[in-house]
């Protein structure tokens, strides 16, 4: 990859990108395909327009603007990175950029989760590529599954490190914390009550057909990532993989595969490369302690432009979804508002299959009239379609629009 990009640097013949999004993220996703051989950001997209352009001053010759759709227009890009927190406006830059022939990387999990099968397919259509990003949590395992099962090991488990978990996050309460890392407060709730964390694993189970062991997964304490050996019934794992979590484990991040491998010759060999083994049976543990997150995406970027590869994309269709469940007990009329880092509800993924009426996630995001509960709700509640008075309900028609598009 290095010397490719490098004879591309020399060739003059850089991968041209355009991001939309220049938060905390979209920022360091510009620096670095900004210092990439064989990169170059051609423009940096966000609805403050004061954001796009700080952001394009870190690049010489960069533009910027308020409309990510007219840039790939009037710019055109080989790759287009979303980098935003929406899932409406990402999915219309997602489509625009398609049809303009631009490779499509996703930094975005929740538009990815909601709609990544239709985008795959339209993309598939259009001769480009629809990929998740490398340095998210489950880009970072995707790498690990497809080296591993090169190596002939069947994948038992993939596996996030959470360091936290409190289902009952508010925004209010997380903002302290949410100024100290310079993320959004939403966006730090979501990633305190679970909802990013399953969203991610469910992306992984609509790419491989791993299943959670239970709703929301199941997600055990541990003081160390070599306890997952000990912490699971493997044998009772369904037969395809499972996705799952363990809690507070050092190294305190990063993510971990359990794999199975008892052919005769290789057994030797494992135990001589010192790999930890389950005292289950031949269960072995791979994990890394870090995902770097805007460092990996020039990775995704890479695949896609110069070998038409997604690293992640939903082979499988829509395996599993992640569902809307409620914080606390509301009353009726009570605005849902913020669906995805919310005060009102938080999300656990789950097996289609059996979650006949519940309502997705991601769905209950508006950009016009907000949902609201349309009867009393209590703590915990799995919702459905019939507790909400929907309002704008441009995402919802989309969603039911594409669901029942076939596997890609």
């Amino acid at each position: 990859m290095l010397q490719t990009l490098q004879r591309r640097e020399r060739d003059g013949d850089p991968i041209r990108v355009g991001l939309v999004g220049a938060g905390a993220m979209g920022m360091g996703i510009v620096h670095q395909v900004g210092i990439t051989p064989g990169m170059e950001l051609v423009w940096v997209a966000d609805q403050c327009l004061a954001t796009a352009e700080r952001a394009a001053d870190l690049i010489e010759g960069c533009e910027f603007g308020l409309d990510a759709s007219e840039l790939l227009g009037s710019a055109p890009v080989d790759v287009f990175v979303e980098s935003t927190n929406s899932i409406q406006g990402a999915l219309a830059y997602c489509e625009a950029a398609i049809m303009y022939g631009s490779h499509v990387v996703l930094m975005n999990a929740e538009v990815d989760l909601a709609f990544g099968p239709y985008l795959a397919k339209l993309a598939d259509d259009k001769g480009v590529v629809v990929t998740s990003d490398a340095g998210d949590q489950h880009g970072v395992l995707a790498t690990m599954i497809e080296e591993i099962t090169l190596w002939g090991f069947e994948i038992v488990q993939a596996g996030n490190i959470k360091g936290f978990l409190n289902r009952d996050a508010t925004v209010e309460s997380l903002a302290h914390e949410a100024a100290i890392r310079n993320l959004d407060p939403s966006q730090c709730c979501a990633y305190t009550d679970g909802t990013k964390l399953n969203i991610e694993m469910a992306i992984l189970s609509n790419a491989y057909g791993y299943l959670p062991l239970a709703d929301g997964m199941s997600g055990p304490r541990a003081s160390t990532v070599e306890e997952a050996l000990g912490l699971f019934d493997f044998d009772s794992h369904p037969e395809g993989g499972a996705i799952d979590y363990i809690l507070g484990a050092e190294p305190g991040g990063g993510v971990y595969v359990v794999a199975k491998c008892d052919h005769e010759l290789q057994v030797p060999y494992l135990k001589y490369y010192k790999l930890l083994k389950s005292d289950q049976g031949y269960y072995y543990l791979f994990y890394r302690p870090y995902h770097l997150c805007h460092l990996e995406t020039p990775k995704a970027i890479y695949m896609a432009a110069e070998h038409g590869e997604a690293l992640l994309r939903p082979w499988k269709g829509r395996v599993a979804e992640v569902y809307a469940y409620a914080k606390a007990d509301f009353s009726a009329g009570t605005e849902i508002g913020e669906s995805i880092g919310s005060d009102v509800v938080y999300g656990m993924v789950k097996a289609v299959g059996g979650a006949r009426g519940q309502v997705p996630i991601a769905v209950l995001e508006s950009e016009g009239l907000k949902p609201v509960f349309k009867r009393d709700v209590f703590k915990g509640q799995a919702l459905i379609f019939d507790d909400i008075e929907w309002g704008d309900t441009t995402l919802l028609d989309k969603y039911n629009e594409v669901t029942n598009l076939p596997s890609c």
